[in-house]
């Protein structure tokens, strides 16, 4: 089995001793040829792994700007078999890693052993399901392992230690630490003690550890990424491409992670 490209990706940062860059998007919104540009974009401006918004009715972790992304990929006809068609597709262009991002529902109705062989055939590199925790995510986690697939999971503030030790037996690829106790959306600042909190979880699971919810510009990324392995934007990645509309949201999108890229690189 190739050695996954998440994988490889985060061995390269590690050894370089650089933060990566992780922007999110919903897919199909506005439409699919959008995102598909969109991708290709943010991949030439210095993202490192991305990861693929699945659209779902009821995003319950999301704040009204990813809320409202999915609404509208969902009116645009995007669903989960279209996106991993467009992964397909992208891989004919770009290697760099992606994670799919998404909620339990149409994983389930997907199938588990399904859905892992149909993303590794796709060229997917792991997988977030933000609503399963790790007590009930064993199936799931067991078919993606056997295709190679990372499975990443969630921790917060709140997370104690049980918690943290049932995710370090499940978890692989990369950790995804929510700063804050509430849903995705931009915010003035991450709270404070976060760097303790990063660092106790890095100890407690053993892998490198992403930092989301709530990042909104560079001067943010630079803060969190001094003690963070990862850096993960969504809501301010995809308000922008909204307000820039279709046509010229993947220059939008290009224009501020490149900018997200400065920050994190001290330029």
């Amino acid at each position: 089995m190739a050695r996954n490209r998440l994988k490889k990706t985060l061995t390269r940062l590690a050894k370089a001793g650089r933060t990566g860059l992780v922007p999110y998007l919903t897919v199909g919104d506005p439409d699919m040829e959008t995102s598909r540009r969109a991708v290709l974009a943010i991949a030439e401006a210095g993202a490192d792994v991305i990861e693929l918004g699945i659209p779902f009715s009821d995003p319950i972790a999301d704040g009204p700007v990813i809320q409202g992304s999915s609404q509208r990929a969902l009116a645009a006809g995007s669903s989960l078999p279209r996106v991993l068609d467009l992964v397909a597709k992208l891989r004919e262009d770009t290697d760099v890693p992606f994670v799919l991002f998404g909620y339990y529902n149409p994983f389930f109705r997907y199938g588990h052993e399904r859905l892992a062989a149909d993303a590794k055939a796709a060229g997917v590199d792991g997988l977030l399901c933000v609503d399963l925790p790790p007590e009930e995510g064993k199936d799931l986690a067991r078919a993606c392992k056997a295709e190679g697939i990372e499975r990443i999971f969630l921790l917060a503030p709140t997370s104690d230690d049980s918690r943290i030790a049932a995710v370090k037996k499940i978890a692989s690829g990369f950790l995804y630490f929510v700063s804050v106790t509430g849903v995705t959306g931009a915010r003035a600042s991450a709270p404070e003690g976060i760097d303790a909190l990063v660092s106790r979880v890095r100890d407690g699971v053993g892998l490198p550890v992403g930092v989301g919810f709530g990042i909104s510009c560079a001067e943010q990324a630079a803060t969190v990424g001094a003690y963070a392995d990862l850096v993960v934007v969504g809501s301010a990645l995809v308000r922008l491409m909204h307000e820039a509309g279709a046509a010229q949201a993947p220059e939008a999108a290009r224009s501020f992670v490149a900018d997200l890229r400065r920050g994190l690189d001290g330029a």
